[in-house]
């Protein structure tokens, strides 16, 4: 990934440094989550308790910061979808999931648009095939239960997702109304 080549591994970094850069993307992120991902830069370094020289150096621009922030996510999503492969009930499992990538595309506000323009596509695609990946895996078991229509896609479930976290993306209570749209349209996923 492209921060990869201006952003030295978390392995190799000394302890503190490795505390100061997750403080850093952890600061980005419930700001981004908050005004967007033209976040003020200042108040991201005043939040995760470092100096501005401190996030510089760690992140040299905006651009590499906010893919830290984009990849950490989809990394926790990721992870959530794996301990939900053992769940009991496989369609819920599934729906759980749903709801934790609705959460997640709610709290980029413009996380992704800005990535694309002009960025390292291999972010896109590698992070876009994690999710995939992952969804896969809940959406075969959830297949397997009967706990879903035949013929549905996790591609088409993930468009689904995004589309209702665009539509209520500028509410002021959008990721809650983005949870409600997606408990009715979870409804007609389900076998009738």
């Amino acid at each position: 990934m492209s921060k990869d080549a201006v952003v030295p591994s978390r392995q190799r970094m000394r302890a503190d440094a490795r505390r100061n850069f997750d403080r850093i993307v952890a600061a980005a992120g419930a700001l981004v989550a908050e005004h967007g991902a033209e976040a003020s830069l200042e108040e991201i370094a005043r939040r995760a308790e470092v100096g501005s020289a401190t996030l510089h150096r760690h992140f040299p621009t905006r651009r590499a910061l906010l893919e830290a922030v984009f990849e950490d996510r989809v990394k926790a999503l990721c992870a959530r979808a794996d301990d939900l492969l053992t769940a009991s009930d496989p369609g819920e499992a599934l729906f759980t999931w749903l709801r934790a990538v609705g959460a997640h595309a709610a709290a980029n506000r413009g996380l992704g648009a800005s990535l694309m323009s002009g960025g390292d596509p291999a972010l896109g695609r590698t992070c876009h095939e994690m999710i995939i990946t992952a969804g896969e895996g809940l959406l075969a078991r959830a297949r397997a239960a009967d706990a879903v229509r035949p013929g549905i896609a996790v591609t088409h479930l993930l468009k689904l997702v995004g589309a209702i976290s665009l539509a209520t993306e500028q509410e002021p209570d959008g990721p809650a109304e983005a949870d409600r749209l997606l408990a009715l349209a979870i409804d007609g996923v389900r076998p009738r």
